[in-house]
């Protein structure tokens, strides 16, 4: 069988590794830095254009098998470019700009090869367009293996750095056995259903026989636990701290941000699409998952004494409040997911926002060494009123507290549905960390306008590609504050 490919439909994910691999080329001729940075940038601006004319028109999918005996039923499709997949691979595609504009400068002060920094990056981040387009469980492995092997890379690339390549063989082998036990979930998912296609997975499962039940249930477990360990849930986390880290500042905003983004999207698509069914089985496993990660990461933070570790754990925290929804099962699913898809679209700009921040910080503060302890961050206000300001406001919107609006209308949105869901138990629990979470936040904010420490502090500003990421981020923020309800309707439009 000859299939047709739609190649509008994976434009975005084709561009970028085209990109890639010309990346590659080009590094090998000995291309300037500058020109390989500009070409990834321009990429990812291309495929986000991309994205931006296929949600103009209507749904597309590609790599389609037909359906049915003899081919009568309604096909099959592996890709989906349909509103839920546009939406997830422009935020991925946003922030991968971003991560870009704040990989220009670290490339050169971590005298990291720009060549194969770039080309890693684009390679993982078409792993994460692709992921979010995935309609069967092939597809998923394939793409989740895509975005994530070159991170390990991405993390180790500052090869003098001891506690990089430690974060680097971490996070390698945390990820080899997540994908293990993912694999072995979708053999015996397929085994229990003779099915890889999501559309036709649910259907096998709401009529599966008794005697395969439990054949069934263990593997959806199994991989709802491959992705625990992606989105970095309780009690699959703990290489989260360490990992953001040793890794370069831009690479741990790219693993909080884009790899979180892109695993939730896959968690969701499989939940949602494939297993509603089982929703008896996962919901109540993602209650407690949620619960276990939003109350550890948030107690764990409050320990902190520098920045990148405190963000780690808010990362942490912050994934227990996006599976909180889904905790309902299959009971009220399209609003669980539609408010689980908005917490992340949200989150994606504050902390983004957050990480351009400090990255704009160290280059301020002449910092040599990867301590980032919050002390230094303190009377930044009288040296940088701008810095200190944005990065006030993107902590107080990931506390969720006015003017940060944004951040107060996810945990509000994700607090209703779980509620509407029958887990009012998750929701008392998402209520006492929130609180907690008020604390290490607000402490951060409040020593940026406290009494500057002497510190002697170089004069260099940040360079401008730094400071626009930062106005960048900063300017979401403030119009998402302002009509929070913008994302609330578009992804209700897509679930």
């Amino acid at each position: 069988m000859i299939q047709g490919i739609d190649y509008a439909a994976v434009a975005p994910p084709l561009i970028l590794a085209v990109a890639a691999l010309a990346v590659l080329v080009a590094d090998a001729f000995g291309v300037a830095r500058r020109v390989l940075g500009l070409v990834t940038g321009s990429a990812f601006g291309a495929a986000l254009v991309a994205v931006i004319a296929l949600a103009a028109g209507e749904r597309r999918a590609t790599f389609c098998v037909p359906g049915g005996l003899r081919g009568s039923g309604p096909a099959s499709c592996s890709y989906v470019a349909d509103d839920f997949t546009l939406l997830f691979q422009g935020v991925v595609l946003t922030a991968a700009v971003i991560v870009v504009l704040l990989s220009l400068r670290e490339i050169t002060d971590s005298r990291i090869p720009a060549g194969e920094y770039h080309f890693l990056l684009l390679s993982a981040v078409t792993g994460a367009v692709t992921l979010v387009a995935a309609r069967d469980l092939v597809l998923l492995v394939v793409a989740l293996e895509t975005l994530s092997l070159p991170v390990f890379a991405l993390v180790a690339l500052r090869r003098y750095d001891g506690v990089a390549s430690e974060a680097a063989i971490k996070l390698f082998l945390v990820s080899v056995v997540s994908s293990a036990v993912m694999l072995f979930g979708v053999s015996l998912v397929y085994g229990a259903t003779g099915a890889m296609h999501l559309d036709r997975i649910a259907p096998a499962l709401a009529k599966l026989p008794s005697d395969l039940d439990p054949v069934a249930g263990v593997g959806i477990m199994l991989v709802l636990a491959g992705f625990g360990f992606k989105v970095a849930a309780v009690p699959f986390h703990f290489w989260a701290p360490d990992v953001y880290q040793g890794a370069p500042l831009p690479v741990a905003a790219f693993l909080s941000v884009i790899s979180k983004a892109a695993g939730f999207a896959g968690l969701v698509i499989v939940l949602a699409l494939g297993f509603p069914a089982y929703g008896h089985v996962w919901g109540p496993l993602v209650g407690v998952m949620a619960a276990l990660t939003m109350t550890l990461g948030n107690l764990l933070a409050l320990r902190q004494g520098t920045a990148i570790r405190l963000l780690a754990w808010s990362s942490v925290a912050q994934s227990g409040y996006m599976l909180a929804p889904l905790a309902s099962g299959a009971h009220r699913l399209p609003e669980a997911v539609a408010a689980t898809t908005a917490y992340v679209a949200l989150y994606a700009v504050m902390n983004l926002g957050a990480f351009a921040v400090v990255v704009g910080f160290r280059r301020r503060s002449g910092a040599s060494g990867r301590t980032d302890a919050l002390e230094d961050f303190r009377g930044l206000g009288r040296r940088s009123p701008a810095v200190a300001a944005a990065l006030a406001f993107f902590l107080i919107c990931l506390a969720g507290l006015p003017p940060g609006v944004m951040g107060l209308f996810a945990k509000v949105v994700v607090f209703r549905s779980t509620v509407a869901g029958g887990a009012t138990w998750l929701a008392v629990i998402m209520a006492l960390n929130t609180v907690i979470g008020l604390f290490y936040y607000l402490r951060w904010a409040v020593l940026l306008f406290g009494e500057p420490t002497g510190r002697p502090y170089a004069t260099a500003v940040p360079g401008l590609p730094v400071r626009f990421a930062v106005g960048a981020a900063a300017a979401g923020a403030v119009v998402l504050s302002v009509a929070p309800q913008l994302v609330l309707q578009a992804v209700t439009s897509v679930t």
